[in-house]
Order: C-alpha cells, then structure tokens, then sequence
C-alpha cells in the first residue's frame, strides 16, 4: 500500500437570474464535476435553486430556466452548507471565475452567520483568463474551445450548470495535455480512499486481487484513429500531449 499526495479540483458553473450582483440577481443552478490528479472521480454536486425573485428575460433565453421550474426549489441557505463541505479545500476550475465567485459571495453574504467567502475555502483557476493567455485574439468561450480542442457540445442546445461543468472538465484536461484515466468510485480493481486538505489530499490506493482478464487486441484501424488523436492534441497542447513525450 503506498500513499501519494494528490491534488483536488473541482470544476465549477452556476446559471444567475441576470447578469449583476448589484441589481441583486441570485444564483438559480450550481453544477460541479470532482476531479483527482485529474482523473475525474465520478462524483458531483448539482442543485436548482429558488432565487425568490424574478429571472430576467434574456437570461431564460440563455438557460432555458423558468421561475415556475424553480418555485418547488430549495433556497440556497438550503443547500449552502452541503455545496461548501463538496468545495472545501478544492481548486476551482471555472470558466470566467470572477463571475461566478462573484455571485456565491454575493450569496454566502445574505446568509445570516456565514462569514466564509470562496477564497477562504477554495483557491481559483479562471480557464477563461488561461485561454486568452494561449489563444491572444482569439474566441475563447466555451463553444470555440470546444471546436478548437474537438470537445463534443453537440449537447448543449441551453447553457446547464452541470453539462458546462463537465464539458469545462474535457476542455481544461485537453488544453492542459489530456486527461490521465478515468477513476469511477465503483471501480471493482481498486478501492480508493481521499481525505482532502487543503487544495491537496492524501490518496491510498490498494489494488485488489485481480481477475483473469480477457485481452482484446486493438485492431488497425483503431490503431490509426489513436495515432491520429494523439497528434491532435500534440497540436492542440502546444506539443505537451504525455503519450507522445520521449522516454
């Protein structure tokens, strides 16, 4: 059994009744996809949201969210404290960061008692300012890096907090060099253990007694179409892709 210290992320999307905390606009859908040493773990956190005010107009053209969807919803002092605990000690993958942190902050400062802000929880990793940074006059919304890193969107009729979350996910891994493996919790090869602390965790990782496992070989054509990803985010990472790096 051999201990490694890992790092947390999560990546994060919430959909607003408007597009200011000045007019008091409220937060109506918080998504959140976990990775660890980036390999995303299964888990998520997703919540609709009363915001007890009206949604602007243009705001429902651009989520789709009505106020009679959300009337049955939970307020968010409901679901502050599961949302934090599920953040806590995580960096924070968001897309336009200053937006978002702006409008959890706006909330966590209606919440009576609540001192805590994001960046007392959580540090922050804008993938809006790293894409601007990569790609200088550029588009680098969602959309255009999902076509520039050949990201399937093809889902995303509506902005959703969860599917921009786990859409943000594959674009961060592919402009980062690609993501490591998939790690599901119900993983039947592995029993995995994280206790998080700060934005790093302890990971203990025990292999269980493997089965017989049938070998299926790659065929040609399978082979070409691997090669053929890999040079395309050699392209797209700026010649950092892991698989294709010398021994």
């Amino acid at each position: 059994m051999a201990e490694n210290v890992v790092k947390r992320q999560v990546i994060l999307d919430t959909e607003t009744t408007g597009i200011s905390t000045a007019e008091d606009h409220r937060i109506i859908e918080i998504g959140c996809v976990e990775m660890v040493n980036r390999r995303l773990t299964g888990q998520t956190f997703h919540q609709y949201i009363n915001p007890h005010r009206e949604i602007d107009a243009g705001a429902i053209e651009v989520h789709g969210i009505t106020n009679e969807f959300l009337a049955d919803k939970p307020s968010f002092e409901d679901i502050a404290e599961d949302f934090l605990q599920f953040i806590e000690g995580a960096e924070l993958i968001i897309h336009n960061a200053p937006f978002d942190v702006g409008f959890i902050d706006h909330e966590l400062k209606k919440l009576s008692g609540e001192n805590r802000r994001v960046n007392s929880l959580c540090t922050v990793l804008d993938t809006l300012k790293m894409a601007r940074d990569k790609h200088p006059g550029q588009k680098n919304n969602l959309d255009a890096l999902c076509k520039r890193y050949d990201v399937d969107n093809s889902n995303r009729e509506l902005h959703g907090a969860l599917l921009d979350a786990e859409i943000l996910a594959d674009v961060y891994l592919a402009m980062t060099g690609g993501q490591v493996s998939m790690l599901l919790a119900a993983n039947e090869e592995e029993t995995v253990t994280s206790t998080p602390s700060g934005s790093e965790a302890e990971e203990v990782i025990a292999t269980v007694k493997s089965r017989n496992l049938k070998v299926i070989r790659a065929s040609e054509e399978e082979l070409a179409a691997h090669e053929a990803m890999l040079e395309k985010v050699q392209k797209s990472s700026g010649g950092e892709c892991v698989w294709l790096r010398e021994s």
